[in-house]
């Protein structure tokens, strides 16, 4: 998976009253969304089918749009309104002003976009929540703390800062009552994992500490009680093993159910080695038994400095062998636990009902691993190994991907996600439900093919929330993608029924954060408004859809962004042959491209559709006719959702529109939509994204002559596709690692199945591609269109990526140069493949928008 993190790692809209008046005969122009909701703003029911910004019609025949505002400063509303006018240049003036001198300004002072980004950056991010335990007043009445990690970029320090923040829930086991923040936030130093136990009476910390002069750092397992600190334990010193994960992959910090051990993964411990020739001088009063027979368990190994060990990849280069390990707490000792099979690398484990043995996921590493971040097509199955007698026993199938297992609170059942092995590292999942006392393993739901509204969209997401059950034992909630927004849903495991329980509440990117004792937690936010905090009591079953959210946490919305959705059709000479009809759909056929009349029917006998998300300056001269910056997601099996996103939102607060296009092939539209992609990228996803430019340049008010493609990774590659294929429609160009050569790139990244699979050919790990499959490679990227290309281009790389090596953006740099095409590389030493530092971040945002403004003459 080729992710564009500086994009999607986000966060997530709410279509408003009809307001905004369009002229007869302008139907299908993009519908505006604002920087949040209004207040008392709620979504009605979905429409029947495809989802479309509809323009009802008032009586009389005047057509209005459907929009959105954000609260304006001084209580106003933005509107668009007429183009400035200019007066008539007298007879002995000198020439008129070029075109582009008249054109809406762009925010363009180097110091004011300085400030803009650095107010921008400053709105953290919302990462975990804590249930505390119920308390119960003299009056009956109950409330519970909420413990929250918030991440907030530093500039100044050049780093991403943690903090904490605490709130309190009054609730009458129906709803909530009351709650408000206690006390003020305070910064978190140095922790790299916590868990709260299972009664909430005691909490473990991993913590690093930095090394005194060349020491190296330190891990420490501490032990919390309500009052001061119980237990701290140097893992370091025990060396017992390598360094404890925190990754999300692997990593985890689970309490035993009687609250007397943790269990954690590390790095297997590594024999020292030394050279051949390197010798220990004897110690002053040594016995030559000693000196000439050092004990066995401490000799170094010799010859074995530089043996390769094998990481897995991308973000993951320090994880090579994992173990599973255990703390007990009253005795202060560490065991490394045994039975895991030496072909498995075990991750994600958790206590078993009775806490005689452990389960966890084991991903399979022969004949060699594989990258795993985004790759949830790894081949992994779950197992459980019994502590007294070292069994290991299958828990699931052996042939498949699982991963992100949760135990009920009752301990009886198991859910996880399963996808195929291979093929696409994203897709539409299964949620499956391992029985611990009946060993059955059922599917609660099965992967959908095809998406319509009013219907379940299918499971799309890299984990299940930490804690996803209902108190009942039979209900969990999630949050998936649908379409182009993320939505929170509550399964019943044992109907398989699910219900949305955001479908009245403002549109956006919903994210599940946590669930205890029916008490739920969410993130919500906007393309205009950073993450906010909401808090719900889930319903009985049969009553989810009355659920009732309260913010906790608002956060105002940006001024100046107006957004909307808005879904597209390629024309029938692009359909997929495979997919150009929906199987058994009984539905009319799809309205004409950005019809206002939506579909009468849920599905559509039609092919596939996706979707764009446009944000745009709403205030100011610049919403006139600003500028378009486009940008296709990364992956490509990914999706942008409607929700807060830095790039863009600076962008437009500059003054540029910016397109954020789902391609068919995103995540949310149906597994149709993934598999329609492999084999057929360069071409179907360049093409969407081009109708998807040309349709709202005919459609909106923007500048058709300043066109910019912004794209990382596999965004990257289509941004240097359409530069080839289109060179008329772009004008200048900045791309983050992006992918210019598969048939260059499979031989040197942390996934090479990706490049094949996405060209359409077989992956097996002993295949070595033929002349024919090199070709086929080499056909479908962006560097067989480089001559076409006249474009500025601006390439960000990050010096450590494994993923889409520096090396192909230096290729494309070097094409570029020796064709006379105007280009600039930027290289990011110790960022990797999302130069997501703080640092590389800022200076490639600064740099982007200085390059947009040069080259379309803003």
């Amino acid at each position: 998976m080729l992710r564009d993190r500086a994009l999607a790692p986000g966060y997530g809209f709410k279509r408003g009253p009809a307001d905004e008046p369009v002229s007869p005969g302008r139907s299908g122009r993009w519908g505006t969304g604002g920087g949040g909701t209004p207040a008392g703003a709620k979504r009605g029911p979905e429409p029947r089918g495809l989802r479309q910004l509809r323009f009802p019609r008032p009586p009389g025949g005047a057509a209005t749009r459907a929009v959105a505002r954000a609260p304006q400063p001084m209580g106003g509303e933005a509107r668009r309104g007429p183009r400035p006018s200019f007066p008539e240049v007298p007879a002995l003036a000198p020439p008129p002003p070029r075109r582009h001198d008249m054109e809406p300004p762009v925010l363009s002072s180097t110091e004011e976009i300085v400030e803009l980004y650095r107010e921008l950056s400053r709105h953290p991010g919302l990462s975990a929540a804590c249930l505390g335990p119920d308390i119960t007043t003299q009056y009956g009445g109950k409330y519970c703390s909420l413990y929250t990690e918030w991440s907030q970029r530093d500039l100044a320090r050049a780093e991403n800062v943690k903090f904490c923040r605490q709130y309190l829930i009054f609730h009458d086991g129906v709803s909530v009552v009351y709650s408000g923040p206690a006390g003020t936030c305070s910064e978190i130093k140095d922790e790299l994992l916590s868990r709260e136990s299972p009664s909430g009476a005691l909490k473990a910390v991993l913590r690093k500490v930095p090394g005194k002069e060349k020491e190296k750092e330190k891990q420490f397992l501490e032990v919390w009680d309500q009052n001061r600190k119980v237990k701290s334990i140097d893992l370091t010193a025990l060396d017992k093993h390598g360094s404890v994960y925190d990754d999300d992959q692997f990593g985890c910090l689970a309490w035993s159910h009687s609250e007397t051990h943790l269990l954690y993964v590390a790095e297997k411990k590594r024999p020292k080695a030394e050279s051949f020739f390197q010798s220990k001088a004897p110690e002053l009063g040594a016995s030559d038994e000693d000196t000439g027979h050092p004990k066995k368990e401490d000799a170094p190994l010799k010859g074995e400095q530089f043996v390769y060990h094998e990481d897995w990849g991308e973000a993951l280069s320090t994880r090579s062998v994992p173990v599973l390990c255990a703390l007990d707490i009253e005795g202060s000792s560490v065991s490394v636990l045994e039975g895991v099979p030496e072909h498995l690398s075990p991750g994600q484990a958790f206590w078993s009902p009775g806490d005689t043995g452990v389960v966890f996921v084991g991903w399979w590493h022969e004949p060699f691993r594989l990258g795993l971040l985004h790759c949830t097509n790894r081949r992994s199955a779950l197992f459980y190994v019994d502590l007294t007698g070292g069994r290991c026993e299958l828990l699931s199938e052996d042939t498949r991907a699982v991963w992100s297992p949760r135990l009920s609170p009752d301990r009886c059942r198991i859910v996880y996600l399963e996808n195929d092995a291979l093929g696409p590292h994203q897709q539409c999942s299964r949620l499956r439900m391992y029985d611990w006392y009946t060993k059955h393993t059922s599917t609660v739901l099965e992967a959908v093919p095809r998406q319509a509204w009013g219907a379940f969209p299918g499971i799309y997401c890299g984990a299940l929330p930490g804690l996803c059950w209902a108190a009942d034992s039979r209900r969990l909630v999630l949050d998936t993608a649908q379409r182009s927004q993320q939505d929170v849903f509550v399964v019943d495991t044992v109907t398989g029924t699910t219900t949305s329980l955001t479908a009245d509440a403002p549109q956006g990117s919903w994210s599940v954060l946590t669930i205890d004792r029916d008490l739920l937690v969410a993130r919500f936010s906007t393309p205009s408004c950073p993450p906010t905090l909401k808090v719900a009591m889930l319903p009985d079953t049969g009553r989810e859809a009355q659920v009732r959210w309260v913010c906790l946490q608002d956060a105002p919305p940006v001024p100046g962004i107006s957004w909307g959705i808005r879904t597209l059709r390629p024309p029938p000479e692009q359909e997929h042959p495979q997919y150009g009809e929906c199987p058994g759909g009984l539905g009319q056929p799809l309205p004409p491209l950005l019809s206002s009349d939506p579909p009468t029917h849920p599905t559509s006998t039609g092919g596939l559709d996706f979707d764009a998300i446009l944000l745009r300056p709403s205030e100011g001269p610049a919403a006139q006719k600003p500028p378009l910056v486009v940008m296709p997601h990364g992956g490509p099996h990914s999706v942008f959702t409607a929700g807060w996103m830095l790039y863009p939102a600076a962008l437009c607060r500059m003054g540029f529109a910016v397109l954020l296009v789902n391609y068919r092939g995103s995540l949310g539209f149906g597994q149709d939509s993934v598999a329609s992609l492999p084999g057929n990228v360069g071409t179907q996803d360049v093409h969407d994204v081009q109708l998807c430019v040309e349709r709202v340049l005919q459609e909106e008010s923007l500048d058709a002559g300043r066109v910019a493609l912004v794209g990382g990774s596999h965004g990257g590659f289509l941004a240097c596709h359409l530069l080839g294929q289109f060179p008329d429609t772009y004008h200048a160009c900045v791309v983050r690692n992006p992918v210019v050569n598969i048939a260059s790139m499979v031989a040197t990244t942390d996934i090479p199945d990706w490049c094949l699979t996405e060209t359409g050919l077989p992956y097996t790990p002993d295949a070595l591609p033929d002349p024919a499959q090199w070709t086929e490679m080499l056909r479908k990227s962006p560097m067989c269109y480089v001559d076409q290309v006249r474009t500025p281009v601006l390439l960000l790389l990050g010096e450590d990526d494994r993923r889409v090596p520096p090396k192909q953006g230096l290729e494309y740099y070097r094409a570029l140069k020796a064709r006379g095409v105007l280009t600039r590389l930027l290289w990011y030493p110790g960022n990797n493949h999302a130069l997501a530092g703080v640092e590389a971040e800022a200076d490639g945002f600064m740099n982007m928008a200085l390059w947009l403004l040069k080259h379309l003459r803003c």
